[in-house]
This record gives structure tokens, C-alpha cells and sequence, in this order.
């Protein structure tokens, strides 16, 4: 079984909603109860070794950009504009996010993304996506534990024949 993590997510965020409502009076308490459970379930659903089996052995040939990315100590994410996935990664993407570096591949980007901040990022993307050449915007992240992370970032384009990527370099503020 291959989950699709954006639908998983607002598949758990229904649920939510739906068991707090349905709580009546205790709703709020409920809710501020299930939603770090919710978040911590997608956390481990994202890295998890059934997870990574299901999504394939990472591979240098989808690796989006050429192994130099490895060495800047900024965080490097090379984003499909279109899906969101990551397509590339560096290490310090990794040690940012606190996962390792193949782990990132393939996974929604907005997962690590804190909620309130998902609606700035898809406009970066969205504007990359459409012609803009480069862009800089201040930004928060969310590593693996849940914990937000300030950065600076900039996002180039890079235009395949099949694809756009949207590549971003953040570092921490």
C-alpha cells in the first residue's frame, strides 16, 4: 500500500474535526489532544521502513541535480512544482529537517512545512512554476520532531523537459 501523504493528511484532519465535533463541549480539548497524535502519525508514516519499501529504494538516477549540492551547508530541496514532491535533497536538508537525506526523496514537501505557513510556500512554488527566475522569501520549516524552524530562503527555477523543480536553499535565521 502506497498512501498518499496529502490525502492522508486531510483524511486525519477530518477526523479531527469530525471526533471534536462530535464531542460537544469537550471538542477543543479533543481536538488539541488528537491533532499532535495526527501529526506524529504522519511523521512515522513518512519515514517509516514499510513506507520507504512501498516508495522504492532511492536511486542515483533520481537524483535531480549533480552531487555538488552535497557539500553547501545550506539546506538544498529540489521540489516537482507540480506534485510537491522533493525530488533531490542535500545532507543538510536532511540534518535540518532531522531525517536523513534518502528519506526526503519522494515525500510531500509540505509535510515539513508547519500548516500556517503551507499556503506562502505554494505561492514560491506556484510563482516558480510560472516563469519567475528566482525569488527570495523569509520562511518557517517543521523538522521530523514537530519543531518550526525560521529560515531565509531563495528558490531558483529549473526547467526540465518533464518537469519544473523549484529549487530551494534555506538557512536557518
Amino acid at each position: 500500500v502506497r498512501p498518499n501523504e496529502r490525502r492522508m493528511g486531510a483524511l486525519l484532519t477530518a477526523w479531527v474535526d469530525a471526533a471534536s465535533a462530535a464531542a460537544g463541549a469537550q471538542g477543543p480539548a479533543l481536538r488539541s489532544a488528537l491533532r499532535p497524535l495526527a501529526e506524529h502519525f504522519l511523521r512515522k508514516l513518512r519515514t517509516s521502513g514499510a513506507g520507504r519499501r512501498a516508495r522504492g529504494a532511492p536511486r542515483t538516477n533520481r537524483r535531480a541535480v549533480a552531487a555538488a549540492i552535497d557539500r553547501v551547508s545550506d539546506a538544498f530541496l529540489a521540489i516537482d512544482t507540480e506534485t510537491g514532491k522533493i525530488a533531490d535533497a542535500n545532507p543538510a536538508a536532511g540534518a535540518l529537517l532531522g531525517v536523513k537525506r534518502d528519506a526526503l526523496l519522494g515525500v510531500d514537501a509540505m509535510s515539513f512545512v508547519p500548516t500556517g505557513e503551507q499556503d506562502d510556500w505554494w505561492s514560491q512554488l506556484d510563482a516558480i512554476a510560472e516563469g519567475n527566475d528566482q525569488r527570495r522569501f523569509a520562511a518557517a520549516l517543521q523538522d521530523v520532531s514537530g519543531g518550526a524552524v525560521a529560515v531565509a530562503a531563495s528558490v531558483t527555477r529549473f526547467a526540465t523537459r518533464d518537469r519544473t523543480l523549484a529549487l530551494v536553499l534555506a538557512r536557518p535565521r
